[in-house]
């Protein structure tokens, strides 16, 4: 491998503040917040949208999509004025 191109990998914190979970895993990401682990070492921390503590798939508030496309609406309007 060349040397000096590669992203720097280091360990992260992910921070779902919506739940407020949080887990320790390596990125190339990061940033100027930084927040202390259970481990007593300091690392950056990254704020996501979602993670599996708050995605309905995963925590099984998933709602279900059952209304059909535009065949269906055309289908269910020609049964109307027939």
């Amino acid at each position: 491998m060349k040397e000096g191109i590669h992203p720097k990998f280091n360990q992260v914190i992910f921070l779902d503040a919506s739940v407020g979970f949080k887990f320790l895993s390596s990125s190339t990401k990061s940033s100027n917040e930084t927040m202390e682990w259970e481990d007593g070492n300091t690392y950056p921390v990254i704020r996501v949208d979602s993670s599996s503590a708050s995605h309905p798939f995963y925590t099984g508030k998933q709602r279900d999509t059952e209304t059909g496309g535009r065949v269906d609406k055309f289908k269910q309007r020609l049964a109307q004025k027939k």
